[in-house]
């Protein structure tokens, strides 16, 4: 704030105002003697004098007695200005400046105790902001907890489940390989198409657990669509087939060979909704379309799938509940048709994990279309083996390198039942097995015979998988025998944890023969050479 100059202040204005008025008043007084012609005595300059001098005196003391005050008032609101919320000093005039000031200082109490109380709160609402903080953390602690508390439920459920399903259906499958009475191998496809049933059961019911829970992760990895549409029609050609039905796909030249995401999960889309169309169509015909038109942004695709039955259709006002978990279009279709509602449910929470679309349009009587549309980016190397769309191409599981005789393959698994279905599907295959039943004996196993290729189980005692995979690559006899390995987990990041523990692929059980042969297969003809004999061995 600037500095007030003297002659600006109010006491320096009263006592000029003083002079000025006594100046005008001698003066008019020398004016009228000299007017008249009256003499000027000297009595008159001292009555002038003492004119000047009273009315400065006068002027001082009169600005004393209304200034002070003033000052006084202007000084405490500089104080007050400055933060300094104390009553300020007051003249005791008894006229208004007293009284202006005693309101000033009944405002300043005011704000003091405003004051006070901001502070209060303040301290209050810091206080609580500290609990609230303090009970957040705590309950994000519990959550976190009880989040991982469900994933590691459903992993140890996963496992559980699966366990004995891959003993049930492996088993089935080995048996209906044999020599069997018709009437037994009827009996014996009943039980494999109900335990199949009850595998798609827990694992629409493990993954909407998992998808509610946050935890499945859609992969990005290079991937064939024509594949897609091909292995998801080959998987459900044989129902349709049961059925009467004629199932045709088609995949349109325009859709690229090689696109960037999860063909699991892709191909879990594709299966339900075939699978669906499948259940609901009596006769006439389910058909698969694959198409493709270029998105918006440079490098990536519209990636669309329609799939066509002539099925029972479902009423349209029942349409837009059908994609809602444990729904279906009516209560007597769950008692002719059975299942849970949820594979709907789950096509459209993967659909939109991929920020997809999926809609559906049907005529009751006439047959349903479901369409499902998936933004992708296209990948810049297409795979060199993709198949040409128009018949369902067969994978012949014993091609590859190494002849089954030739073929030695070390099976890793701590499950008795899961060892017999292993080994009996190899065995029939013409490999040669050898069980071990952790992870600690697998190591003890290749100091032996040398092996072809390892089966390698997740979850064992004494030493699991993981942990067995990164010892065995530490020795440099072993860094390219292929290992696979089997979980019953499952769970996101299962496939992660295994390629970087050193395995080369991943399967999970319970598995399907077809898919075990082939990845034996493929991984043999892709190994150069067989692990040489291990000193042990030629002893």
């Amino acid at each position: 704030m600037r500095k007030q100059r003297p002659f600006r202040s109010l006491a320096a204005k009263f006592c000029w105002f003083a002079a000025l008025l006594v100046g005008w008043v001698f003066a008019i007084e020398i004016a009228i003697h000299l007017l008249s012609g009256a003499r000027f005595h000297g009595r008159h300059l001292v009555f002038s004098a003492l004119l000047i001098g009273l009315a400065a005196v006068v002027a001082r003391v009169t600005s004393r007695v209304f200034v002070q005050p003033l000052i006084l008032l202007s000084e405490g609101m500089t104080s007050v200005k400055e933060g300094n919320l104390e009553p300020i000093r007051l003249s005791a005039t008894g006229d208004e400046i007293e009284r202006l000031g005693e309101s000033f200082n009944e405002m300043i109490q005011a704000l003091a105790s405003s004051r006070r109380q901001v502070i209060e709160h303040q301290e209050h609402l810091e206080e609580k902001i500290r609990e609230r903080t303090k009970a957040l953390e705590l309950s994000m602690a519990r959550a976190e907890a009880a989040s991982q508390a469900k994933s590691d439920f459903l992993a140890n459920m996963s496992h559980e489940l699966r366990t004995p399903l891959n003993g049930i259906t492996g088993m089935l499958d080995i048996v209906l390989e044999g020599d069997l009475e018709r009437a037994q191998r009827g009996d014996l496809e009943i039980a494999r198409a109900s335990s199949l049933s009850l595998m798609a059961l827990v694992n629409d019911i493990l993954d909407m657990s998992k998808i509610e829970a946050g935890r499945l992760v859609l992969e990005k990895i290079p991937f064939s669509p024509q594949e897609i549409v091909c292995d998801s029609c080959k998987l459900l050609a044989s129902r349709a087939k049961q059925k009467g039905l004629n199932l045709a796909w088609t995949v349109q030249p325009e859709v690229p060979r090689c696109l960037i995401g999860d063909p699991l999960r892709l191909q879990q889309i594709v299966v339900n909704l075939l699978g669906n169309a499948i259940k609901y169509t009596h006769q006439g015909s389910v058909s698969l379309r694959a198409g493709s038109r270029p998105a918006a942004m440079p490098g990536r695709v519209e990636l669309r799938f329609d799939i066509v039955d002539t099925g029972i259709g479902i009423p349209r006002e029942k349409l837009s509940a059908i994609f809602e978990k444990f729904t279906q279009a009516d209560n007597s279709i769950t008692r002719q048709y059975g299942g849970t509602g949820l594979g709907l449910s789950i096509c459209k929470e993967l659909v939109d994990m991929h920020g997809g679309r999926i809609w559906v349009e049907s005529e009751v009587g006439r047959g349903s279309s479901f369409h499902v549309v998936l933004e992708m980016q296209v990948a810049q190397d297409s795979p060199t083996d993709a198949r040409e769309p128009g018949a369902l191409a067969v994978v012949d599981v014993a091609a590859g390198g190494a002849e089954p005789e030739a073929a030695r393959i070390l099976v890793v698994e701590d499950n008795p039942t899961n060892q017999r279905v292993v080994a009996g599907l190899l065995g029939k295959r013409g490999y040669q097995t050898h069980v071990v039943s952790d992870g600690r004996q697998a190591l003890e196993a290749l100091e032996g015979p040398a092996f072809d290729l390892i089966l390698m189980d997740l979850q064992m005692p004494v030493l699991d998988g993981l942990e067995a995979t990164r010892l065995i690559r530490l020795d440099p006899r072993w860094r390219s025998l292929p290992i696979i390995g089997l979980t019953a987990h499952v769970m996101a990041g299962d496939r992660e944890r295994c390629l970087e523990a050193g395995m080369d692929d991943y399967l999970a059980k319970p598995v399907r023969p077809p898919a075990l042969l082939e990845a034996v297969a493929k991984h043999l003809s892709e190994r150069p050479t067989a692990v040489a004999a291990s000193p042990a061995s030629s002893q």
